[in-house]
C-alpha cells in the first residue's frame, strides 16, 4: 500500500526528517485560511507519477490564484484518478538535490540504502550512478555514513544527509515498510537539507499490526469502492472479476488453480478470496472458521454470484466448526443476512441463495464429509465431491443451467 504525499509528510515530521511548512487542502475554499506564506506550491495528492508534467504541481503567490489553482486540481484526473486531497507547501528554492531510499531487497531478505546525486535518476543507468549499501547486520549510524561517503559527500553535508537516513531507517522498521524514499531532498545555499517529496509503502502484511494504518486503509477502501481497493492492494487475497461463480480456497494456489479451471471449463470466476490469511486491514485475530463464514457472506450477497466454488485441500484448522458454519450458510440460518435472502413455499426451500459446490481432498476433512452428507443426501442446494475436475464441472454445469434462478 502507497501512501500519499501528505501522509509521508506527517511521518517525515514526526520522526525528525526536515519537510516544509505545509497544509492539507480538502476543499478550494481551504485557501482563504491558508496559515503559511505565500508563494506555495499546490500538489495533487494522487498515487500516479508524473503530476508536474500533467499539470497537477503549481505555483501561486495569491490567494485568489491559489483557489483557481485548486479548482482545477481538483478536477485534473492524473492517469484516471482525481484527488481527494491537494497539499499546500512552502516554495524552497534548492542549490542541489539528492535521491535517497531505504528498500527491503526481497533476493537477500535485507534492508538496503541507496543514494544518487541526481533525482529521478534514469535507472536503466542506475549502477553507473545509484549508490548502495546493504545493511547485514543490526543498524548503526555507520550504515548511513558509509552511504553519504559512497556518494561523494564530506563535511557538514555528510552528516545531515547520514542522519536523515538514520531517521529514514527508523521510519522503515518501526512501520514495517517495504519502502521509504526521498526524491528530492534538497539542499539550499545554508547547506539546509529538506525532504520535498517523499514516498512511503507498507508491507501489505503488516498493516493489521499497526491500527493507524489499518485505519487509513479502511478510508482508502471506503473511498475507491470494494472492486478497487482489492485490486489495489489486496483486501484479502483475491480476485475481483465479473463472472457467477464465487471462489473460495484455503490457499493461493488453491484460489489461483480453481479460478483457472472454471475459465477452462467454459465458466467465467466471480470475486476468488483466499481464506488462509486474513484482511490487511482486520486488526483483531479471527479464526479459519471467522474467515470462511465472512466470505460466504460476501459472495451471497454479491448478486452476480450463482454458485459458491469451495475448494478444500489438505487440512483446515477446527474441521467441525468449519463445517457446521457451511450447513448454517446452506440452511439459511446467518444473522449477517438479511432474512429476505432465504424464503420457503410450504415445505420446499426456495434457493435464492446461490449453490455450494464443495471439494474436499484429504483425510483430514473426513469430518467435514461427515456433517455434510446428510444435508447433501437431502439435494439441500450442496453438492460435496473430491475430485476438482468434478466440481469445476458441476459448478458450471449448475450456472448454465435454466432451472437456476437467483432473486435479484
Amino acid at each position: 500500500m502507497d501512501l500519499l504525499e501528505y501522509q509521508v509528510k506527517e511521518w517525515f515530521g514526526e520522526i525528525g526528517i526536515p519537510v516544509l511548512p505545509s497544509q492539507r487542502i480538502d476543499h478550494p475554499t481551504d485557501l482563504k485560511r491558508l496559515k503559511i506564506r505565500y508563494p506555495i506550491v499546490l500538489k495533487s495528492q494522487v498515487h500516479a507519477g508524473d503530476r508536474a508534467k500533467a499539470g497537477g504541481v503549481r505555483i501561486v503567490e495569491t490567494t485568489i490564484d491559489a483557489v483557481a489553482a485548486a479548482q482545477n486540481i481538483f478536477n485534473l484526473p492524473i492517469w484516471g484518478e482525481l484527488p481527494e486531497v491537494v497539499l499546500a507547501e512552502s516554495k524552497y528554492d534548492a542549490s542541489q538535490e539528492f535521491y535517497l531510499a531505504v528498500v527491503l531487497d526481497t533476493a537477500i531478505c535485507r534492508p538496503i540504502l541507496l543514494g544518487c546525486q541526481e533525482p529521478d535518476v534514469d535507472w536503466e543507468l542506475a549502477g553507473e550512478k545509484m549508490q548502495h549499501v546493504v545493511v547485514e547486520q543490526e543498524f548503526s549510524p555507520f550504515y548511513a555514513r558509509r552511504l553519504a561517503l559512497k556518494m561523494g559527500l564530506q563535511g557538514t553535508l555528510m552528516q545531515s544527509v547520514s542522519t536523515v537516513l538514520e531517521k529514514m531507517y527508523q521510519l522503515f522498521i518501526q512501520k514495517d515498510l517495504d519502502l521509504v524514499e526521498i526524491n528530492p531532498l534538497a539542499i539550499n545555499t545554508s547547506g539546509e537539507v529538506m525532504a520535498l517529496n517523499g514516498k512511503v509503502r507498507v508491507n501489505e502484511r503488516a498493516i493489521g499490526r499497526h491500527p493507524e494504518i489499518a485505519a487509513m486503509a479502511a478510508k482508502i477502501a471506503n473511498y475507491h469502492g470494494k472492486n478497487q481497493i482489492n485490486s489495489r492492494f489486496g483486501e484479502w487475497d483475491s480476485l475481483a472479476m465479473q463472472g457467477k461463480i464465487g471462489i473460495l480456497g484455503n490457499g493461493t494456489g488453491s484460489m489461483m488453480a480453481t479460478c483457472d479451471l472454471v475459465a477452462s471449463a467454459g465458466g467465467k470466476p466471480g470475486m476468488c478470496l483466499n481464506l488462509r490469511h486474513a484482511s490487511i486491514i482486520d486488526t483483531s485475530p479471527t479464526t479459519f472458521c471467522d474467515r470462511l463464514v465472512k466470505g460466504l457472506n460476501i459472495l451471497a450477497a454479491d448478486k452476480s454470484i450463482q454458485v459458491i466454488l469451495i475448494n478444500l485441500l489438505g487440512s483446515i484448522p477446527q474441521p467441525e466448526a468449519a463445517a457446521t458454519a457451511i450447513v448454517d450458510f446452506a440452511l439459511g440460518n446467518k444473522g449477517e443476512l438479511p432474512s429476505s435472502v432465504v424464503r420457503s413455499k410450504g415445505n420446499k426451500r426456495e434457493h435464492l441463495l446461490p449453490y455450494l459446490v464443495i471439494r474436499l481432498a484429504g483425510s483430514e476433512l473426513n469430518t467435514v464429509k461427515n456433517v455434510l452428507a446428510p444435508l447433501e443426501a437431502h439435494d439441500d442446494g450442496l453438492i460435496v465431491v473430491e475430485n476438482l475436475d468434478e466440481a469445476v464441472a458441476a459448478a458450471v454445469s449448475l450456472v448454465k443451467s435454466p432451472a437456476y434462478k437467483k432473486a435479484s
